[in-house]
């Protein structure tokens, strides 16, 4: 029995359900998933194996015009997917006016194969999913299109099977029992992120940054030690809240969703720091895990 193996790397602007896709096909959720764009911040790796295949996908930032060194490193993110892929993933949807035309140049030019997913056709007529589909079809003719619904799992059968039809015979990349690259600590500092981006308005979610400090698994809990960090002081005041209530409320959510993940009980305490302009600081991009 012949083995497939391979790197399956999404694409996408912010906003077009890329990681809530990843997340269905992965059965995991790996990715921030909120209504805000930018939530992905890194290259996030989800693995799904069978007897005679393994698929790598690999969760991107969405592509965005850099106005910080924050955004540099998240689109060199994207360049590597670029270069790597077996296969593309372009997720887009009704809305996603700003096709990126330099993109689909670049994928018509990379002789690779591309699935192109039409996400959110819940949200479409029927006869805007035919002239969406044409149109696409048009843009990158070499495509498998397929219209989803990452949110109601609509058509994923359909797209795992084009992705497997398409990957190379290969030996498995990782071990099979692995899930994805990261580790538990950056899981954790993405929840806590999560929780961030769904209860603070404004630039709030935008100019924060977590690092998971300590990680103890000790015998009837795990200890977690994170520091929340701001780009100024009145962003911390918020965040803090009045008599704290805002943090205390954040910790306790963030702590339930970690507990689910990790499925164990967790003691979890947020610390907040402000580090004046962090997303244009190259030191500090690099501490906290980004590329420049």
């Amino acid at each position: 029995m012949e083995h497939k193996s391979g790197f399956v790397n999404i694409l996408g602007h912010p906003n077009v359900g890329k990681s809530t896709l990843m997340n269905a096909l992965v059965g995991e959720k790996l990715s921030i998933i909120t209504s805000k764009a930018q939530t992905t911040r890194h290259r996030i790796m989800g693995i799904v194996n069978g007897d005679d295949f393994q698929i790598v996908y690999s969760d991107t930032p969405g592509i965005v015009k850099p106005h910080y060194k924050l955004h540099e490193s998240m689109m060199k993110f994207v360049d590597s997917a670029l270069e790597d892929a077996d296969v593309f993933l372009l997720v887009t949807e009704k809305a996603d006016t700003a096709f990126e035309e330099g993109l689909v140049s670049k994928l018509n030019s990379l002789s690779k194969p591309v699935v192109l997913v039409l996400n959110k056709i819940d949200l479409c007529t029927q006869e805007e999913v035919i002239e969406l589909l044409k149109s696409f079809a048009e843009k990158l003719p070499s495509a498998t299109v397929i219209p989803v619904s990452a949110l109601h799992k609509f058509n994923l059968d359909k797209v795992f099977d084009t992705l497997l039809e398409k990957l190379p015979v290969s030996p498995a990349y990782y071990p099979k029992d692995e899930l994805t690259d990261r580790s538990m600590r950056f899981f954790v500092s993405e929840i806590i992120r999560e929780k961030i981006l769904l209860y603070f308005n404004q630039e709030i979610p935008y100019s924060v940054e977590v690092v998971v400090d300590e990680y103890k698994e000790k015998e009837n809990i795990t200890a977690i030690t994170a520091t929340i960090y701001v780009a100024r002081e009145s962003q911390k005041a918020i965040l803090i809240g009045h008599q704290g209530k805002s943090i205390k409320g954040l910790g306790m959510a963030a702590r339930k969703d970690i507990e689910e993940f990790i499925e164990a009980k967790v003691f979890l305490d947020l610390r907040i720091k402000v580090s004046k302009d962090w997303r244009d600081d190259p030191q500090q991009l690099k501490r906290f895990g980004y590329e420049l």
